[in-house]
Order: structure tokens, then C-alpha cells, then sequence
């Protein structure tokens, strides 16, 4: 895809973050716009800003975990617009530590949002765009830690690695059926979000009982976060890559290269995985 100009774009996760710079940039680029997210006040405050730039916009409040919600997003898009043409699936949180000091509760939620918001905005909108039969993208947010291992969330990498897969996968289904849909997978190294600070949007309203090892591991991710990249450049990189239509979109990730080096190197030498 090479021009963008009137083209219909959903984004989840898109009242802040790397899905807000997306929509910024949508909107730079004369798309129509609808915007998706669960945290209402902040989703009426983008959409706000968008319009007084001119930016042709519709705000859906949307649950990425629930089906019937997404399925409200398509058909809300539909009536406004028409037809859609690009997918981000962004939306994401982040919370838990080990595989078993996280709880049940945070399990759900972290697979519920990161996962299957993304299982669910294929299922609903891939079948719209391929009766179109016209030239879309789809571009799922992962992490580079999709590629890694010992990440201080597990719940966060494991989904992270489900997005890749699932990426990897619809790729080839896709290609399989000479279908006009392409697609790209995002595993950006850290970004200024407020990704860390998810437990805002938790459905239980739960109280951080973190234990001390955990946060003194999100005292240091924090500081490696405020000194990532902007949304902004993100939001560069994703639309580059859909012009020349690369699938493996890699920002402020070129130190993390070596590791997924290593553990390929372990996967394909059957040898234990290398702590890091």
C-alpha cells in the first residue's frame, strides 16, 4: 500500500500510546479514522484533538477481550465509513511477574487483552476486507520480547510471543490465497507509553500487591522505558513498512538482535537456553 488518502483506518489502543501517534499520523495523512479504546475519558480527548486538526474521526469505546465488542467496532465503522482498509491491533497492558507469582486474575486479563484482541480483531476483520477485494494491511502490535525470553512479566511475553505467531501465521494464510490483505507484526524495543501503568484500565480495580522483587524489576523497566523511543517514531516506522511491505517491523530494537540470535542458536543446537 502506497497512498493512504482517504482510506479507512481502525485503531485499538488508541486513546494513548503508539496507537494515538498511529492515528496522529492517519490523520496527517487525510485517513478517515476510527478510534478504539477502553479508556473512554482519554479516547474522547484523542478524538477531540484529532477533529480540531481537521481529521475526520469517529470515537468507539471498545473492549479488545470481548468479541461482540469488536464485532460493535466493525459494524460502527461500516456505517460511518464504509469500508476499511487498514487494521492496527494495538491494543495491549502489561502486569504480573513470574509465571506463578502472578495471579489468575492478572493471567486473564494480560491473555484476554494482548491475545485474543488480536484473535478476535482478525476474525472479525479479515473476512470484511478480503469480500472487498481491494489493497488493506493489518499490522499486530507484539514486542520484541515476542522474540526473547526472561522478560520480567511472563504474562506480558508469552502473549507477546502468541502475536508473532498469530502474525507469522496469518501471513501465510493470506499469502496462500493470493489475497490482497497484507500484513506486518510491530516488536518495538521500549517506547514512552504508559504501558507500565496498565493496571489503570484492570477490570477488577485491583491495588498493586507487587512483592519487592517485582517492583524494584518495574523501578528499572520504568527507567528503561523513559528512555526509550516516541510514539512518534514508532508511528514512522509502521507506515514505512507498510509501503514496502515488510512484515517484521523493528524499532529502537537493534540491541535485543543478538539475543534473538542466541536463542535461535539454542533452539537449533537443542542446547539449554542461555540466561541472560
Amino acid at each position: 500500500m502506497k497512498s493512504f488518502k482517504g482510506k479507512v483506518a481502525v485503531v485499538t489502543g488508541a486513546a494513548s500510546g503508539i496507537g494515538c501517534a498511529l492515528a496522529t499520523y492517519c490523520a496527517q495523512k487525510e485517513m478517515k479514522i476510527v478510534l478504539a479504546d477502553i479508556e473512554q475519558s482519554a479516547l474522547i480527548q484523542t478524538e477531540s484533538d484529532l477533529v480540531a486538526e481537521g481529521a475526520d474521526v469517529i470515537a468507539v469505546l471498545t473492549d479488545v477481550s470481548k468479541s461482540l465488542s469488536v464485532e460493535t467496532l466493525a459494524q460502527k465503522t461500516l456505517e460511518s465509513f464504509g469500508s476499511i482498509h487498514l487494521l492496527f491491533n494495538n491494543a495491549g497492558v502489561a502486569t504480573g511477574s513470574t509465571i506463578w507469582g502472578s495471579t489468575l486474575a492478572d493471567w486473564k486479563w494480560v491473555v484476554d487483552v494482548n491475545m485474543w484482541g488480536v484473535i478476535h480483531g482478525l476474525r472479525v476483520f479479515v473476512p470484511i476486507m478480503l469480500d472487498q477485494n481491494t489493497e488493506c494491511h493489518i499490522v499486530n502490535t507484539a514486542s520484541v520480547v515476542g522474540l526473547l525470553n526472561n522478560f520480567t512479566s511472563s504474562s506480558y511475553q508469552v502473549t507477546k510471543h502468541a502475536v508473532v505467531a498469530i502474525s507469522e501465521q496469518l501471513y501465510h494464510s493470506l499469502a496462500e490465497i493470493n489475497a490482497k490483505v497484507k500484513t506486518s507484526v510491530l516488536c518495538p524495543g521500549w517506547v514512552r507509553t504508559r504501558i507500565l501503568n496498565s493496571k489503570r484500565n484492570h477490570p477488577d480495580q485491583i491495588q498493586d500487591k507487587s512483592s519487592h522483587k517485582q517492583q524494584t524489576d518495574n523501578h528499572f523497566a520504568q527507567e528503561d522505558l523513559e528512555s526509550g523511543v516516541s510514539p512518534e517514531i514508532v508511528a514512522e516506522h509502521v507506515f514505512h513498512a507498510i509501503r514496502e511491505d515488510k512484515f517484521y517491523i523493528f524499532v529502537n530494537a537493534d540491541e535485543y538482535k543478538s539475543l534473538i540470535r542466541m536463542r535461535m542458536e539454542n533452539i537449533l543446537e537443542e542446547s539449554n537456553p542461555t540466561l541472560t
